[in-house]
């Protein structure tokens, strides 16, 4: 707690400090989500929406944009003028992992857009409707192995972070395991809830309400180790053979490229003091994200690292998307 104080009093100094930044913002910010409202980068844009109009004195609102696995939002915040009145909240999808697997954009994300800080991460979930795997993970794929079945799993959207976990799992396993793309975790969410579809891939904010209640059961968590928050639910790591199936999902912030850097270090320093915030980080993790925040070449290397993992998975699985 101590170092979260510290850190919100030194990111609030910096906040006042370039006189370059001071004209800036003069109006109402938009933060642009490329997905459905209700969704997990949805939950936390509105959060921190909230708490960056409190810090840049100006008010800060949600634009949800959808469609073409997040790519019609990010374009609309690539082509619009770069003066830091449109940002871009980015799953890894829309700004990294569509283009590796092979789907065109009408943009350029290393071109077009900006970074400015990471806002957060979640891990995946693997889960179904109960009567789909009702012994957890393992029985989901003895079962299809002995009965050849033809599962089928939704996610996000084509080329998000959560395909390519689905597409690693699939590898791993030899499951005969079908990808529905949604548009949007909420869509998905909807059908696994009424048994449209048996799995989901999804990020935790969307799904924990539901598996708190018992309505879908998490089959395991992607990430290197269980989660505070679902200490009962296995990692994929404890599964024999699945270790190269661990993802996590993250939201970063984007600016059209062009953006004046004064106004980029402000709001990168702005979310960075949001994150630091206890009341703020607690409501991020409460929806199930860790709000860890990296800004500058912090940011910078992250993203390198990301894509160079993402690259290794798409050249091992094949994975592409039409």
């Amino acid at each position: 707690m101590i170092n979260r104080r510290a850190a919100l009093l030194a990111s609030l100094a910096a906040l006042a400090a370039p006189a370059g930044a001071a004209a800036w913002p003069e109006r109402t910010v938009k933060l642009v989500v490329p997905y459905p409202a209700g969704g997990g980068v949805d939950t936390a844009a509105r959060i921190y929406a909230v708490a960056l109009s409190g810090l840049l004195k100006q008010q800060v609102i949600v634009d949800n944009r959808p469609g073409a696995a997040g790519a019609i939002g990010a374009q609309a915040v690539a082509k619009s003028p770069a003066d830091g009145y449109t940002v871009l909240m980015a799953s890894p999808a829309e700004v990294m992992v569509s283009p590796i697997a092979g789907q065109a954009l009408p943009y350029d994300p290393q071109k077009d857009l900006a970074p400015v800080a990471l806002g957060g991460e979640t891990p995946l979930a693997i889960v179904a409707y109960p009567q789909a795997a009702p012994k957890g993970l393992q029985d989901l794929i003895a079962r299809a192995k002995a009965q050849d079945l033809k599962r089928s799993y939704g996610t996000p959207g084509n080329g998000s972070s959560m395909h390519f976990a689905g597409e690693a799992f699939k590898s791993a396993t030899g499951l005969n395991w079908q990808h529905v793309p949604y548009k949007g975790a909420a869509p998905a969410v909807n059908d696994v809830l009424g048994g449209q579809i048996e799995c989901v891939i999804s990020g935790l904010p969307p799904l924990m309400q539901h598996i708190k209640a018992g309505k879908l059961t998490a089959l395991a968590v992607t990430s290197s180790r269980r989660v505070a928050s679902l200490p009962d639910v296995p990692s994929i790591s404890e599964f024999p053979g699945l270790a190269d199936s661990r993802f996590t999902n993250w939201m970063g912030i984007f600016v059209p490229q062009g953006t004046p850097q004064d106004v980029i270090d402000h709001l990168a320093r702005a979310v960075e003091s949001a994150s630091a915030d206890p009341g703020v980080a607690q409501r991020l993790q409460d929806a199930g994200w860790d709000p860890t925040v990296l800004r500058g070449s912090a940011f910078v290397n992250f993203l390198n690292d990301e894509r160079a993992r993402y690259t290794a998975v798409a050249k091992r699985t094949g994975i592409k998307v039409d």
